[in-house]
């Protein structure tokens, strides 16, 4: 019997897991992301970078770094718009990802080499702990929700865990003192905790001496005190207390996830000192980050036909029964 952080850390990263080999992601995948649904995505970040640079916040040198690229096609959208907009960066700027799969690297790799060639500066990490840099823009999409998490539930005002014996389910009286702390700290009687986010961000923290980090990912800053765990299997989602699932039919070819909780995300930054935060909606930040103003270049360039076929992209991810609401950005300063 193991805990259930255990299980969900082996469903996505053990032997043959989930994310252990390249995913389809879109039409023909388990699930769509903000970056699949256009590469606007990607270039509304462009333009928050050059933003960053232009203020002096960040200098010409800096490392655009992503953590957790997939096929690398966030970083690439990247690389394309800041070539449109501001093309002599591209001589000065380094880009890098963070990836800890082999074969996932060779991907990535071959894939901006298609892309760009010998163009620009890259390189692969495979640990937060090998990356020492002396300033970063750093990009996360959908990460923090595949840390692994454990499950609790009160019951007669006895805080019970999940542990998991051949894929079944048992809640158990909860003996491990580090998630007691954090349930009483937060109020949670019911829900997922992850305690992998600290060690992340004071890894970061002490690694990159200064950087800007924006986090897209689906959550709130409040947890709900109830479940958000789901499975998603061939653009279907199932709820993971869903009654007669069985999940060793899921077990590592389908994607599990929950929402996070940017409360204890942020305080995670503010306990290694770090206290320029900001959390907002997608539709907010896209904005903010002048998404808008790239389909204006847009529209002044190409004919109606495709101008109104890459809107209708952009406007899933603005609409706010889209991504728009249920997608957050904590944007981060050191």
């Amino acid at each position: 019997m193991i805990r259930f952080s255990e299980y969900f850390n082996s469903w996505l990263y053990g032997k043959d897991g989930y994310y252990t080999n390249y995913k389809n992601i879109g039409k023909e995948g388990d699930f769509f992301t903000s970056v699949s649904v256009t590469p606007f995505f990607g270039g509304a970040i462009a333009k928050k970078i050059i933003s960053s640079i232009e203020s002096d916040f960040l200098n010409k040198t800096t490392t655009i770094l992503e953590i957790g690229a997939e096929k690398g096609y966030l970083i690439a959208d990247i690389i394309q718009f800041i070539y449109t907009l501001k093309p002599e960066l591209l001589e000065t700027l380094n880009f890098a990802i963070l990836e800890k799969y082999e074969n996932l690297r060779e991907i990535q790799k071959k894939y901006l080499f298609d892309s760009f060639g010998s163009f620009i500066k890259f390189q692969h990490y495979d640990d937060l702990e090998n990356i020492k840099l002396d300033n970063a823009f750093i990009i996360s999409n959908e990460i923090f929700d595949s840390f692994s998490c454990d499950l609790v539930f009160t019951k007669d005002n006895i805080l019970n865990q999940v542990f998991v014996d051949n894929h079944e389910i048992k809640f158990l009286p909860c003996k491990n003192n580090k998630v007691l702390e954090h349930c009483k700290k937060y109020s949670i009687e019911k829900g997922e905790i992850s305690l992998e986010y600290l060690e992340f961000v004071t890894k970061l923290c002490k690694n990159i001496n200064k950087f800007e980090f924006i986090a897209f990912d689906y959550g709130e800053k409040n947890i709900r005190n109830d479940f958000s765990l789901r499975i998603y299997k061939g653009h279907k989602v199932y709820p993971f207390f869903e009654k007669n699932l069985e999940l060793k039919s899921f077990y590592k070819n389908s994607d599990i996830t929950y929402d996070v909780h940017f409360g204890y995300l942020i305080d995670c930054f503010k306990q290694n000192n770090i206290h320029n935060i900001e959390l907002k909606t997608q539709l907010k930040t896209l904005i903010d980050f002048g998404i808008l103003d790239l389909l204006e270049i847009l529209k002044a360039n190409v004919d109606e036909k495709s101008y109104q076929k890459e809107l209708q992209k952009v406007k899933i991810l603005l609409q706010p029964n889209q991504l728009a609401e249920r997608f957050k950005c904590l944007s981060i300063r050191k």
